[in-house]
């Protein structure tokens, strides 16, 4: 299970773009523990999986899904197919974003998840929870092991100052707005920031006299498309309930990424207002949110070779990469990526190990360096063992041949190929020192610092021409951040963090090696370096770090004796420097990528869907079963009850908790039964394309009603980010059955049920 990043967003995902991989957002359960090949042995063939022939769940596939995560604007053009697939709704729906389909479909900022009631409730994935239950525990009260239920109101505990709900309400094409111009820039860095002004200017104006919202401008196609995004922005979450760590966690890194899965990954929060109706942060005073739409628990049950949809944010896909792009992920970024994670668990073993407090702080970061690990071994052996890479390769040659066949498609495109190719080249001199740097930044502090001293630095110029990060519109949020540390920092933790970066940069050839080493350490002993940073700081007191992000002038934090401000003064130029070489790439990509991307479209002949790209996102395909491989078993489409019983190992992660084991064994079973299997389902599989992010997206049914939540993908198909492979490309969904019969039979959440639109039935 993975929370919302450990360390402020911008570390994460400043360091993954440096290393060319996808948002560091959560998908699938994760946690520190054995390869995949150490996984132990699934439940006979007979109660999961069969190659002597078909189950009554297994269908002949009527549907052969082509992949996309598809705006929804071009939802229309699939209205023929939904409808030969059963839809029993207006498919209409699922491209106006202020429909009663996607208005319920919310995200987390980093996960997805969906309104379920008229009083604000949210579901979402148990792993989607990790931040809010980390935040709520301590050594004697362990909400990431225990779970919990809030049984009133009252009891209903804040997320945190960083939990948000953003609803999507209004989409706009401004393409033709951002890219006027751009073309005529012959500076790679200039044609960047013309971009970016034009970007600031647009949310700006999005923005004005509309506190409750929050603008987003999104490219598309590789920049080639702008769309203004519009989102009403919560600001007071609340954790309603999560079950133990034995159901929502079932199986941990063992079983992640596997099929078959037993996992009850699914979290419930609520969305609170001011009693004036307006966002407010958290405050004992504020109402329940009444959201204009919400979703209906599915009223029918789920079979074989049914229609299902996916509303939600996917993070990134890789689809529209280059050639040399492919080239750069499979030599150095998911390498590199594998090396870090299995560097920082290690680490962090260490460090949990030496009291309750560290291990507890240390968890989310465990979950989510596991998922991590786990993920990019999966994408390589997609890439190299499965053969990904030499079919993209194939696909590469066609479209230089296409190109080179026609003389006006020579004309246009040009060697747009070799030139992407010098490009990657160029901006991989300095990939290793600045990927260095960053993970400097892990560490909460030291990220912390270098927010108080950038703010300052930035807070010199006018607004408009700051860096987006440090736009007055940012400022609440990193006071938000500061202030969280209050419950997530730990000094052991982030002193071994620190420690971290620095071993492995010192393990690192001289001539990569980042110049902010000596920033850090100067000539002298590592160790004795990272003790005096943290021995006389003040930084670890919450008052005066938002003292200092609010009031500090740049020439006072110059002066400081506070040796992390004095480091992070020292660190600053080099990140701007940093930025900048980053910016002139994507500014060189812009004109490249927009010849790239129009030859494949020329090519294709016919409408692809857009990488992920964070945006809400509708993708479809049907209940379906697989094969791992020639002769390998054929996978039924659903796991049961009984069988994640028959995993129980009573010690972690196959511990079953004793209520669930007490209410199977009464047969407290209730009408959530399927009548087909016998059993109450728990998870199912279909033939979805999703990606991060996508984490608690509600799964619709044919008549539009929350029939599942995704939080996984299989580990074959790993590397369907970068192609999609019908045959093999499954999404994991916890069902709803499962999830109410959880809150029925097992958490006593009656009231819950009932505002859900469920029945309660179970004694």
């Amino acid at each position: 299970m993975l929370a919302p990043p450990p360390a402020p967003r911008r570390s994460l995902q400043r360091l993954a773009r440096l290393v060319r991989l996808v948002p560091l957002v959560p998908l699938a359960v994760g946690g520190c523990g054995p390869a995949p090949s150490a996984r132990p042995p699934s439940p006979a063939p007979s109660a999961s999986a069969s190659s002597a022939g078909p189950r009554p769940e297994a269908v002949t596939p009527t549907f052969e899904n082509p992949g996309g995560m598809w705006m929804p604007t071009q939802m229309v053009a699939h209205e023929a197919t939904l409808r030969r697939l059963g839809v029993a709704f207006e498919p209409k729906l699922l491209a106006d974003p202020s429909s009663p389909l996607l208005s319920s479909i919310v995200s987390l900022g980093g996960c997805s998840a969906s309104f379920v009631s008229d009083e604000g409730l949210v579901i979402t994935n148990h792993h989607c929870a990790t931040g809010a239950l980390s935040f709520n525990s301590t050594p004697e009260t362990n909400l990431l092991r225990d779970g919990t239920l809030a049984r009133s109101r009252a009891e209903e505990r804040s997320n945190g100052p960083e939990a948000r709900v953003l609803v999507t309400q209004k989409l706009t094409d401004v393409s033709t707005k951002v890219l006027e111009g751009v073309a005529d820039d012959k500076d790679d860095l200039a044609r960047y920031r013309r971009v970016e002004r034009r970007s600031k200017e647009l949310v700006a104006a999005c923005e004005a006299g509309r506190p409750e919202l929050r603008c987003t401008l999104a490219s598309y196609y590789a920049g080639t498309v702008y769309v203004l995004i519009e989102q009403l922005e919560l600001r007071d979450v609340r954790l309603v309930y999560a079950p133990p760590a034995g159901v929502g966690n079932y199986g941990g890194e063992i079983d992640n990424w596997r099929w078959p899965r037993h996992t009850g990954d699914v979290a419930i929060f609520r969305a609170y207002v001011g009693r004036d109706g307006k966002p407010a942060g958290f405050s004992p005073t504020n109402v329940p949110y009444k959201p204009a739409h919400h979703l209906r628990v599915a009223s029918t049950p789920l079979r074989a070779g049914d229609l299902v949809l996916v509303a939600g944010y996917p993070g990134r896909t890789q689809s529209w990469r280059s050639g040399p792009e492919v080239d750069e992920a499979i030599g150095w970024s998911y390498p590199r990526r594998q090396r870090f994670c299995e560097d920082a668990l290690a680490a962090l073993e260490v460090l949990g190990a030496t009291s309750p407090e560290v291990k507890l702080k240390a968890t989310p970061y465990v979950r989510r360096y596991g998922n991590w690990l786990t993920n990019t071994r999966g994408q390589l052996e997609g890439l190299v063992k499965g053969g990904l890479a030499h079919r993209k390769a194939e696909d590469e040659a066609k479209l230089a041949a296409f190109i080179t066949d026609e003389p006006g498609r020579k004309a246009r495109f040009g060697d747009v190929l070799g030139e992407l190719r010098e490009a990657v080249a160029e901006h991989a001199k300095s990939r290793d020192a600045d990927a260095q740097l960053h993970e400097l930044l892990l560490p909460k502090l030291v990220s912390a610092a270098v927010t108080i001293v950038r703010t300052a630095k930035e807070r010199e110029r006018p607004d408009a021409e700051r860096h987006p990060d440090y736009q007055e519109r940012n400022l609440a949020r990193h006071e938000r951040e500061l202030r969280s540390l209050e419950k997530t920092y730990s000094r052991p933790l982030d002193q071994g963090l620190l420690r971290l970066a620095l071993t492995r940069i010192a393990r690192s050839p001289e001539a990569e090696r980042t110049s902010a080493v000596s920033a850090v350490v100067g000539g002298g002993d590592p160790e004795k370096a990272i003790a005096a940073l943290y021995a006389t700081t003040r930084l670890e007191d919450t008052e005066q770090r938002l003292k200092l992000l609010q009031r500090a002038q740049l020439r006072e934090l110059v002066r400081s004796k506070d040796p992390l401000i004095a480091l992070a003064v020292r660190l600053v130029p080099m990140l701007v420097a940093t930025e900048e070489r980053e910016h002139r790439f994507e500014g060189r990509m812009l004109t490249l990528k927009s010849r790239y991307v129009a030859a494949r479209r020329e090519l294709a002949g016919r409408e692809l869907a857009p990488d992920a790209n964070g945006t809400l996102r509708v993708t479809f395909g049907t209940v379906r079963g697989f094969s791992p491989g020639p002769g390998k078993p054929v996978y039924r489409p659903f796991t049961t009850l009984t069988e994640m019983l028959a995993k129980d190992t009573r010690a972690e992660p196959f511990a079953v908790p004793p209520g669930l084991a007490a209410a199977a064994a009464m047969k407290k079973l209730g009408p959530y039964v399927d009548a087909r299997l016998g059993d109450v389902p728990v998870d199912f599989l279909a033939d979805l394309h999703i990606t991060g992010g996508n984490s608690g997206s509600a799964t619709l049914d044919a008549r539009g009603e929350l029939t599942g939540l995704v939080f996984d993908g299989n580990y074959e198909a790993m590397a369907a980010d970068w192609l999609f492979m019908p045959e093999l490309t499954r999404s994991i969904h916890v069902d709803i059955r499962y999830v109410t019969w959880l809150l029925d039979a097992v958490a006593g959440g009656d009231h819950l049920l009932r505002e859900l639109g469920v029945k309660p039935s179970i004694d």
